[in-house]
């Protein structure tokens, strides 16, 4: 078969321009620290990253998730702590009143501090995360207690994925924080409020051992979420450990070698020089060169 320097010239473009492409790949891996930039380059490697960044993902909801949960949690505990809190005042107020040395004045004065403070309760049982109360179960938009003083604690638990199928509770129900003995704290207080304006110091007496239960009532959900928040700790930790192998195997699949690539790149760039100058002189001559 007979060469003609068409051929030759065709074969010299084509390997410079294939030697370019490879210049140009090495670049664009250099530029975007990526082994590929489009499914095509390498499908194996597309398809995998697919896979450990769905996974990426998921760790990084759940560390939201985890975020979400602490404030609820660390939220129903501040209020759980401020009503026990409320509870000890009461408390002391009605070992006070109850010694029958104090007057109708100053029993008047304990029971509008005990009705006060009854309020200051209830509006700790409407607390809030952002719109949703945290003492009335799964009905998050609903005051458990109503404006015209209805009280009513609904039921269930508000659950959080903080694993692949794992669903921790986040929230303590109302009845387990201010019913105590079947009795809730208000109606107790109602009660002990209306002894004392009465002048029955006899009476008041009998709210201690009350008291007393709804106080280890709530010191037992605030137990309860102590231990909660020792098992989101141990939990967020697994969860951090998984997110750093997740990026790790994502980074290992994905991210070039810098090193690597630039040596590749030094590599075939003095190939493609090579190329060049061997080119240029193989396609130079023409038949002028041989007519002078």
């Amino acid at each position: 078969m007979r060469v003609t320097n068409g051929m030759i010239s065709s074969s010299v473009m084509f390997n410079i321009n294939q030697s370019y492409s490879r210049l140009d790949k090495l670049f664009e891996q250099a530029q975007t620290q990526k082994k590929i930039s489009r499914p095509s380059d390498d499908p194996v490697i597309a398809m995998k990253g697919m896979f450990y960044r769905t996974n990426v993902i998921e760790v990084e909801q759940f560390k939201r998730n985890f975020s979400e949960a602490r404030n609820w949690v660390e939220t129903t505990d501040s209020a759980i702590g401020e009503a026990s809190k409320v509870m000890e005042r009461i408390r002391e107020l009605t070992v006070q009143a109850s010694n029958e040395t104090y007057d109708e004045g100053q029993l008047q004065a304990v029971a509008e501090e005990i009705g006060q403070l009854k309020e200051h309760i209830k509006s700790i049982a409407n607390a809030r995360v952002g719109d949703k109360y945290i003492f009335n179960g799964t009905d998050t938009q609903t005051a458990p207690v109503a404006t015209n003083g209805n009280i009513n604690f609904t039921g269930g638990n508000v659950n959080f994925e903080l694993a692949k199928g794992i669903f921790v509770p986040v929230n303590m129900n109302g009845s387990n924080v201010f019913e105590a003995n079947g009795e809730s704290v208000f109606s107790m207080l109602a009660d002990l409020e209306t002894e004392l304006r009465s002048g029955n110091t006899q009476a008041v007496g009998g709210f201690l051992d009350k008291i007393d239960a709804s106080a280890g009532k709530m010191l037992s959900a605030r137990a309860e979420l102590g231990a909660r928040t020792n098992r989101l700790d141990f939990m967020e930790e697994r969860i951090d450990n998984q997110e750093i192998i997740a990026k790790r195997i994502m980074s290992d699949n994905e991210d070039i070698d810098f090193e690597k690539v630039i040596m590749e790149f030094k590599a075939q760039e003095a190939v493609h020089n090579a190329a060049m100058a061997v080119g240029a002189r193989i396609i130079q001559p023409t038949l002028m060169d041989f007519l002078r």
